[in-house]
């Protein structure tokens, strides 16, 4: 099974569509998929007979694709709409990422893409794939290879909701809904076996890494654990198809997902940590623990960049209004710059066991948060340590909410306010692409502001 191409692929092949074709006959459709800025998939569904030509020249689609808010309207400050007629641009297909649909009743292919400007040689600076893109090269200029990972939280839900909330579905097997906190909990697999098992196949279908499932800290919340992948813009991709997997597959069992990050006020949050590691040309891991077990100078360096620089990027950890609800001591939500060994309560954890497999864990990321992004960020902030050689503040050990007051921006707003003032993100992000960013986000919040919520009919109307 061929996986998705990274940084460093050559452009994809039409022997590659001739042979799936061939292999497929019964497939009629391709879905031509493209990641936006939320993360949220878009593109078009073209029939067979035009694989090839997508392949040959690419398909038009405008550039405003990546100026949409988390609503889908073109943000017109973005400069990338009416401004320049809506223009299309080009997206040339993504090497290895053509694939079945396992989900389809009628069979049907998915095919990953890509924007450039006309020229077709161009990788437009707004597609996050290509802002990821850039911050890998810094490594490959290094002669170090990036290995990475996600794990990956979402919650099961009802598709009937109650008043607009969301619930938890019943189980096939009980046909109860659950109700308790059972972390780790076979039961809680046994339930839903049907559908995890649907999906860690469909997954393995489309080439996606996807090794395990356990039940996580509420009732229908689950954790996808992806393995890790020599390259991190390829863990991004499959990061992408793999949500797809799970929120078609739980449309076939009658169910609906969601990657919200806090979809219940009480209950856990949905988070994505992400593992990383640098490789040199060697293959050797240069995180791998001294003799002594303690982090040595570059991981400690990368570590010191990602916790001085954590304020900068928590716009792209946390990008909706929605994501800093998740954060709470009871939650496991780290809120302070704070790292430490084998400790779940800090913001970046090195987690224990073989020395020689030691890596970087960054725990803070929500689920709704944009992977290509998330990555890019993180990266940026532990190249800019290494070359800085920063050290990190002093490693908590015991309980981090306890020993840490909370520093970190606790809202949207705050977050935009410092990603607009770092000059690290500025330098490896791009002052274009941060432009895009805040416009799109900045929309997002005056239109959540001027909303009267519910909250505030019930407590003001009748009141004062």
């Amino acid at each position: 099974m061929l996986a998705p191409a990274g940084s460093g692929a050559a452009p994809a092949s039409v022997q590659e569509a001739e042979a799936f074709l061939a292999e497929h006959p019964d497939i009629h459709f391709i879905d031509l998929l493209i990641a936006d800025m939320n993360g949220i998939v878009r593109g078009k569904r073209i029939d067979r007979s035009a694989l090839l030509k997508a392949y040959e020249k690419g398909i038009a689609l405008p550039a405003s694709i990546f100026a949409l808010n988390i609503q889908g309207t073109t943000v017109e400050e973005t400069g990338l709409g009416l401004e320049i007629g809506d223009a299309d641009r080009i997206c040339l297909p993504i090497p290895g990422t053509l694939n079945i649909e396992p989900w389809q009743k009628r069979p049907t292919g998915q095919l990953l893409m890509t924007m450039y400007e006309l020229d077709r040689q161009t990788p437009f600076f707004a597609d996050p794939r290509y802002v990821l893109q850039r911050v890998v090269e810094r490594f490959t200029a290094m002669d170090l290879k990036v290995m990475a990972a996600f794990e990956l939280e979402f919650y099961l839900i009802d598709q009937e909701n109650i008043t607009g909330r969301p619930q938890p579905p019943r189980s096939p097997m009980s046909g109860k809904r659950p109700n308790s906190v059972q972390v780790y909990s076979i039961d809680d697999l046994d339930e839903y076996a049907e559908f995890l098992e649907d999906v860690i196949e469909a997954a393995h279908e489309q080439g996606i890494p996807a090794d395990a499932i356990v039940a996580e800290s509420a009732p229908g919340q689950f954790e996808v654990n992806l393995h890790h992948v020599d390259d991190p813009v390829k863990a991004c991709d499959f990061n992408v198809l793999l949500k797809r997997v799970i929120k078609n597959v739980a449309y076939d069992h009658e169910m609906d997902t969601t990657f919200m990050a806090k979809p219940y006020h009480d209950q856990a949050g949905n988070g994505m940590h992400v593992h990383i590691s640098l490789v040199d040309a060697e293959g050797h891991n240069i995180f791998a623990a001294g003799a002594d077990g303690q982090p040595g100078d570059m991981l400690r360096w990368a570590v010191g960049g990602l916790l001085e620089c954590l304020p900068h990027y928590m716009a792209f950890l946390c990008p909706n209004v929605n994501s800093y609800r998740r954060f709470g001591a009871g939650f496991y939500v780290p809120c302070a710059p704070t790292w430490g060994i084998d400790n779940r309560t800090v913001a970046v954890r090195l987690p224990g066991g073989d020395p020689e497999q030691m890596r970087i864990e960054h725990r803070l990321a929500g689920a709704d948060a944009n992977p290509y992004l998330l990555m890019a960020a993180l990266l940026s902030a532990m190249h800019h340590g290494i070359i800085n050689r920063i050290e990190p503040p002093p490693m908590t050990e015991g309980n981090a909410y306890d020993q840490h007051e909370p520093t970190l921006p606790s809202n949207l707003r705050d977050a935009l306010r410092e990603l607009e003032n770092s000059a690290v993100m500025k330098e490896y992000i791009g002052e274009d692409y941060l432009d895009v960013f805040g416009w799109c986000k900045e929309s997002e919040l005056d239109e959540f502001e001027k909303t009267i919520s519910d909250l505030e009919y019930m407590w003001y109307l009748h009141t004062v």
